[in-house]
């Protein structure tokens, strides 16, 4: 199996000012193409460390990959800490450059002709690599049969040229990688249900990976023992795999409620307008999502939603009934064809004997009616909310497409 070390570098990383990511969704990219990533490590700008961290990978692994420290500034020292490596002197590639430069113009185009003194270097004998939609060049370079890329820290712009030329220049190892993601299930239980797999398939990796109401299952090897994996998980589990296309419930409600023409529209209260912006955040939304009410007072559920006084006089705001009454005020508000409404307590304060924090109610009205669902959830007010969302989205993807319940309830 070909393995890779990842670095990424920069005092701000390790001071917690900026997050790590481009080394971790390479990771996952390796992953999907059958690579072992043996590190991933943040590393300081300081040339002796950034040499003797990188330096003990070398003729380890297959592949070192670098990013960050390539910017115009004092402090961005990768190329001269990989020049020290190689043992070679940083040469100005002016020639190289003159693309990055013909991008740009006026006032721009200046400050990026004063920073190729530095931004235009790479070690003798190195390839360098056009970055397009940045200023600094990247290279690549082998030394002791391990392939060196050096690439920008600037999330885009390094996503960019590992898309474009690292990714397609590697070789894949004769294994892939497949992600079928169920929603509905404990993870303890599905691992218990997946038993069968792991005895038919015993040279098939399998990860397990959970999160709020869905879990990712990763099936590693051979094309052929994938591809029977796959299969015998999505026999297993027809009715809880989100469908070709969706990566999350999210998008799993939108891609079925315009399969099916099917307007939808949200009543939030302890959500707070995250079941909406969760759909939101993906392109074409708008084409199924007709829009959500945020009422987090019981004067706004009775005045905008029309949720009857009594009702909550009588059963209070988190309540079934109360739900009820939201998902219908919200289906008549806005015309839609299925209305998700959800109101509870997410704390850390409001909670009671009878209904303590973490007690969420759920709603859906749809051309068969309603349903409605109540659920206990457990950790700080995020994790609550989170759940509730997830939840929530479960059951108003399972009603669009039929009324389904499956899951392990």
């Amino acid at each position: 199996m070909k393995e890779a070390a990842l670095f990424a570098i920069g005092d701000e990383l390790l001071a917690g000012i900026g997050r790590e990511g481009n080394c971790s969704w390479l990771a996952g990219k390796l992953s999907d193409i059958g690579w072992q990533v043996a590190t991933i490590q943040v590393l300081p700008d300081e040339i002796d460390f950034i040499v003797s961290s990188v330096g003990a990978w070398l003729g380890k692994v297959d592949l070192i990959v670098l990013s960050g420290g390539l910017g115009p500034t004092h402090d961005d020292v990768t190329r001269e800490a990989v020049s020290r490596l190689l043992g070679r002197p940083l040469v100005l590639r002016e020639d190289l450059y003159a693309s990055i430069l013909a991008r740009y113009a006026g006032p721009i185009k200046e400050a990026v002709e004063r920073s190729k003194h530095k931004q235009a270097l790479i070690p003798e004998g190195a390839e360098g690599i056009y970055n397009p939609l940045g200023s600094a060049l990247a290279f690549k370079v082998n030394l002791m049969d391990t392939e060196i890329f050096v690439l920008p820290g600037v999330p885009r712009e390094f996503k960019a040229i590992a898309e474009e030329r690292v990714l397609p220049a590697l070789d894949k190892g004769g294994k892939v990688r497949e992600v079928i993601r169920v929603v509905g299930w404990p993870e303890s239980v599905l691992k218990d249900k997946l038993k069968g797999l792991l005895e038919e398939f015993k040279e098939v990796k399998l990860s397990i990976l959970p999160s709020p109401n869905l879990i990712k299952l990763s099936l590693w090897g051979t094309p052929g023992d994938v591809y029977n994996a796959a299969n015998y998980v999505r026999n297993l589990l027809s009715e809880d795999i989100l469908p070709q296309g969706a990566s999350s419930l999210a998008e799993a409600v939108l891609l079925e409620a315009e399969k099916k023409q099917a307007p939808v529209a949200l009543a939030e209260s302890c959500t707070g307008g995250l079941l909406g912006a969760s759909l939101t955040q993906i392109p074409g939304a708008s084409k199924v999502f007709l829009g959500g009410v945020v009422c987090y007072s019981n004067e706004s559920k009775i005045r905008i939603l029309k949720v009857p006084e009594k009702v909550i006089r009588d059963h209070g705001a988190v309540s079934p009934e109360c739900a009820e009454a939201m998902a219908l005020g919200a289906k008549e508000l806005l015309g839609s064809d299925f209305a998700l409404s959800v109101t509870g307590i997410a704390g850390p304060d409001g909670g009671t004997e009878e209904k303590p924090v973490g007690t969420v109610c759920f709603a859906i009205s749809s051309p068969k009616g309603l349903e409605t669902f109540q659920r206990q959830f457990f950790g700080d007010r995020s994790n609550i909310r989170d759940w509730a969302v997830a939840f929530g989205l479960e059951k108003l993807w399972r009603a669009i497409k039929g009324g389904c319940e499956g899951g392990a309830r």
